[in-house]
């Protein structure tokens, strides 16, 4: 699948640059973590054709066929990384190569590393589900579609200007994100060829909206919890400072033998906290 942000043919583009972010086409414009994911997705897929794959088919995909299999947490990261075809991996890595980095700027690379494997484990969890309980057909799945779908639900809510090829045609994200939703729940309710497929790539756009939906929430309230504990802290040395001026009033009128062992060791306390705050500066 190929993005572009169209906004580059218009005359007041330059207005825009520094409000929304550009697609970059080519080698340079890749960011760090969505190199090394093409790089994975390659490796392994040279590995499925040099004879890796019955075993990696066996151990790697998501396959709900038994309980055992379903407790075997890694399929849900590893099922990410195999293809069944040159054309699967091929429209996977155009979508991961034109969303990815978009994000990746957006969020940091570790924030986007982690939603783009949360949105593939989703996408795995889905299936699984629906397998459990007989909606879908029990068949080994595989493929990053989930993740890429996922970072494609993102970019329609963050990025609305955005334009992908959709088939041969350019189509608003958004109005493709819809497409592609329905054409997932056509194909599971009517239990169509690659519903397992279509559960990943629902539960995948699932994930990334929810994320994106609650990504403000979530940005609130570690700021809460940061500035709790940043009071805390800050309350727990003013209680230090002023017990530190009780011991000195006590050394200046009783000598420091007249000192617990209790405020010795508050006194080496404070002292410690201290040097290690002036090797700070």
């Amino acid at each position: 699948m190929g993005l572009y942000d169209r906004e580059y043919t218009q005359e007041d583009f330059q207005s825009h640059r520094r409000y929304a972010p550009q697609m970059r086409f080519g080698l340079g414009g890749l960011t760090p973590a969505v190199k090394w994911l093409l790089i994975a997705n390659g490796v392994v897929f040279l590995a499925q054709q040099i004879g890796a794959d019955p075993f990696l088919s066996r151990w790697c995909t998501v396959w709900p066929r038994s309980w055992q299999e379903n407790i075997q947490v890694w399929r849900l990261v590893t099922y990410q990384f195999l293809h069944g075809s040159p054309l699967h991996i091929l429209f996977n890595m155009l979508g991961l190569f034109f969303l990815g980095p978009t994000l990746e700027r957006h969020w940091g690379t570790a924030r986007f590393v982690g939603f783009y494997l949360g949105c593939g484990i989703a996408g795995g969890l889905l299936y699984v589900l629906l397998a459990a309980i007989k909606v879908l057909g029990v068949a080994p799945m595989l493929g990053a579609s989930g993740a890429i779908l996922g970072m494609l639900a993102a970019c329609a809510i963050l990025f609305p200007h955005f334009v992908v090829i959709f088939i041969l045609f350019p189509v608003p994200i958004r109005l493709a994100a819809v497409i592609l939703i329905f054409l997932a729940v056509a194909t599971i309710v009517g239990r169509g060829g690659n519903a397992g497929g279509e559960a990943a790539h629902l539960g995948g756009m699932a994930a990334g909206a929810a994320y994106v939906f609650s990504s403000a929430w979530i940005d609130r309230l570690m700021l809460h919890v940061r500035g709790f504990f940043r009071k805390r802290s800050t309350s727990k040395q003013w209680d230090l400072d002023r017990e530190v001026d009780r011991i000195l009033q006590k050394v200046h009128h009783s000598g420091i033998h007249s000192l617990t062992w209790r405020e010795k060791a508050i006194l080496k306390r404070a002292t410690e906290t201290e040097q290690r705050r002036q090797g700070r500066l």
